[in-house]
């Protein structure tokens, strides 16, 4: 019986020893992932949060640039079911993105 006891008792050692030089080796690892992290993010800048423009003229830019995505945006979507041919709806993806600065300038005079 003393020996089934001593055997069951190294049998448990054993596996806590086991057990520890495992959670041990995920700190370890841990602790290296966490260093190069750190080195890591310590060369890369932080960003500058920057706050939005809160004039007349910014809210104006604004809603002025929704207006054009949203034209772009109808386009696309009206050119994607009415056109059948991926060649066609591509070539109206490059004309819309060429055209859009062109109806940005005639539509809002930024002048004014």
């Amino acid at each position: 019986m003393s020996r089934e006891r001593a055997k069951r008792r190294a049998e448990r050692e054993a596996a806590a020893a086991r057990a520890a030089a495992e959670h041990a080796e995920r700190q370890a690892k841990a602790a290296r992932w966490r260093e190069r992290r750190r080195r890591l993010t310590a060369v890369i800048p932080r960003p500058v949060r920057v706050r939005r423009q809160g004039g007349e003229l910014a809210r104006k830019r604004r809603v002025q640039n929704r207006v054009v995505l949203g034209f772009f945006l109808a386009v696309q979507i009206a050119g994607w079911f009415l056109l059948t041919t991926w060649g066609a709806r591509l070539a109206l993806l490059a004309l819309s993105i060429f055209l859009v600065p062109v109806f940005a300038t005639l539509a809002f005079d930024r002048r004014r």
